[in-house]
């Protein structure tokens, strides 16, 4: 984030002020907006994003002038987790389930501020919070209300045994006995009641028809002495009030009640000889959950780990969370598929014919007259003395590689736990010269036609004809970081202080300083000193003929110093030197091969 934010808290582009995050602004209804630095891919890297913080949703543009076309990402707030980074102090991290963003301010109080902002707008947006609760209208403090009995029970059950629930039933049974027997008391009193009632009624009525046997008109009504007529009860049958037998009803009442408490007894017997044998399958169910609990919790994290392996805290540096596995998996993967993406192009490369002129032999036998002249005659001499000697004798050479003629040596010196293990190989190749082999090794012209790890590369300055200042960047292989090297290349003749000796040619390659190449925070910087060292032996031809390519024989002597930087692994780095080393020296010896056929000899 720059100094330059803005927060817009209209929610319009219109009359934007400028302020901090979160100060003075009403977050729950605001929109706050500002630049910080987000991620993309490890191709780009970070970049600057315009971000916009409204209604609990965190949205990010290309640039603030690109809002009209719409966001190109955002997350929900509300089941976010926010973490500032533990190491980068101007990193906090946003992520929701499997999607996260990194994001980077400009310095740590510009993170701090985004991460108060972020916080705030979701406490005043109300998500989560018990007034949200009621004023989205929680359905679930109603149902709890209407439902007290059953989560009672529910939440009582909960962290009590079995036995315990069954002498609770014992209990409630014991209490429904009673109730049962006071109920019983009641009907019974209530059909003692209704018998004595109708036994009265009949009885007053036999003594008024002895007084008045003669006005019953109808045998519904009788006239009293007054004059008035009254209705005349029937005598009520023994099923009482409304044909109900209260007697009846309470014997199979009490029959009911009496099946169903001793079933229940029954039950509850069961319930007890079978608790051992429910308890075993319970502890084993609850084995099995939990299996199954640490598998989906595992293949969860595994999840996360891969959606989240292309971000920057899984890349090449001080604080990265790859193994060294890891690493090397992911930089073997690479160059695999940059193996077969160069075999796809290589029949395209070969059909492609570059002229490639040489000049006159006796200009890589001067020292030149440049700046860099006398460092470039001590590198030359040095490698004449020490990258020409025998290994056999020394021990601290491991031979790592043999393939026919080619072997590769490698000397283990680490400094600061960086790798620059000295790399020697000897190979001899049929049919081509020194002098040929040095002058593809060293031309620029045609240095894409059998190099394949150069993304691009430029001729900084030209010192001579025989000294070239050049700048390159290689391919970058994730989850390292990418390499650039800025080095002096020249080519020379050294000839043999013995007429049975061949001549000796030479590129050396080695790092050096330039106002036009600066280093930058895209690429790591590598430091080199290399050398290819070439000499042609001539067999005699048979009778009269003459040379041929059939006669010629080239020994070859490849020596390579090179500081990688950055913070690779020590075993992948000699992982990959092993694996690329010999691979370069067959890849160029054969393109040599192939463009000097039925081409003059060059001696």
């Amino acid at each position: 984030m720059s100094d330059n934010q803005s927060w817009n808290s209209s929610g319009s582009d219109e009359d934007v002020e400028t302020s901090e995050p979160g100060v003075g602004q009403p977050v729950g209804v605001a929109e706050l907006g500002g630049i910080i630095s987000k991620w993309t891919n490890y191709i780009h890297g970070w970049q600057d994003r315009w971000v916009v913080l409204k209604n609990n949703t965190l949205s990010y543009y290309k640039s603030q002038d690109e809002r009209e076309f719409g966001c190109r990402g955002s997350l929900c707030l509300s089941k976010a987790v926010i973490t500032p980074h533990e190491f980068d102090e101007c990193r906090l991290d946003v992520s929701v389930n499997d999607s996260v963003w990194y994001l980077r301010a400009t310095d740590p109080e510009h993170r701090h501020q985004w991460i108060n902002s972020i916080e705030l707008h979701r406490a005043e947006s109300g998500y989560g919070s018990e007034p949200s609760l009621r004023r989205h209208g929680s359905m679930l403090s109603l149902t709890s209300a209407t439902s007290g009995y059953s989560a009672t029970s529910t939440s009582s059950f909960k962290g009590h045994s079995l036995r315990e629930k069954l002498a609770e039933m014992e209990t409630f049974r014991d209490i429904l006995c009673r109730q049962v027997d006071t109920l019983q008391k009641y009907f019974d009193g209530c059909s003692d009641a209704v018998s004595k009632d109708e036994l009265q009624r009949d009885k007053v009525v036999e003594d008024d028809e002895d007084d008045f046997p003669n006005t019953r008109s109808d045998g519904e009504f009788i006239h009293n002495n007054n004059g008035s007529k009254e209705k005349v009860f029937r005598s009520l049958s023994p099923k009482g009030i409304n044909g109900i037998d209260f007697k009846g009803e309470a014997i199979t009442f009490k029959a009911t009640t009496a099946g169903i408490l001793s079933t229940l007894s029954h039950c509850i017997d069961l319930m007890v000889k079978r608790e051992d044998s429910w308890q075993k399958r319970l502890d084993k169910e609850t084995e099995k959950r939990r299996r199954i609990e640490e598998g989906y919790h595992s293949a969860l994290s595994e999840l996360k780990k891969k959606s989240h392996f292309g971000g920057p805290d899984y890349e090449e540096g001080p604080n990265s969370l790859i193994n060294e596995d890891e690493f090397f998996d992911a930089v073997e993967a690479a160059l695999d598929r940059q193996d077969k993406m160069e075999e796809q192009s290589h029949t395209e490369k070969s059909r492609i014919q570059r002229s490639s002129p040489v000049p006159p032999g006796d200009v890589y036998s001067t020292i030149g007259s440049h700046r860099f002249a006398d460092k470039v005659e001590e590198m030359v001499q040095n490698h004449m003395t020490y990258s020409l000697q025998d290994m056999g004798g020394d021990a601290n050479w491991q031979l790592v590689v043999e393939e026919g003629e080619m072997k590769v040596y490698r000397r283990e010196v680490e400094e600061n736990g960086i790798v620059l293990d000295p790399l020697k190989a000897t190979h001899s190749v049929k049919g081509v010269t020194g002098h040929e082999l040095c002058h593809y090794f060293w031309d620029t012209n045609v240095r894409n036609d059998w190099e394949t790890t150069i993304e691009n590369f430029n001729v900084v300055e030209m010192l001579s004809d025989n000294a070239v200042i050049v700048y390159q960047t290689h391919k970058r292989v994730w989850p390292a970081s990418q390499r650039d090297v800025l080095y002096l290349s020249a080519m020379r003749k050294i000839l043999a202080n013995n007429e049975n000796d061949p001549d000796t040619w030479l590129v050396c390659n080695f790092s050096v300083d330039h106002d036009n190449a600066q280093p930058t925070n895209r690429c790591v910087r590598a430091k080199i000193n290399i050398a290819m060292i070439c000499q042609t032996l001539v067999s005699p031809p048979e009778g009269d003929r003459e040379i041929s390519r059939d006669n010629l024989t080239c020994k070859i002597t490849y020596v390579a110093n090179v500081n990688p930087g950055g913070w690779a692994p020590a075993s992948v780095l000699r992982a990959v030197a092993k694996r690329e080393y010999p691979k370069f020296l067959k890849r160029f010896t054969s393109y040599v091969q192939e463009k000097t056929a039925g081409k003059p000899i060059l001696f």
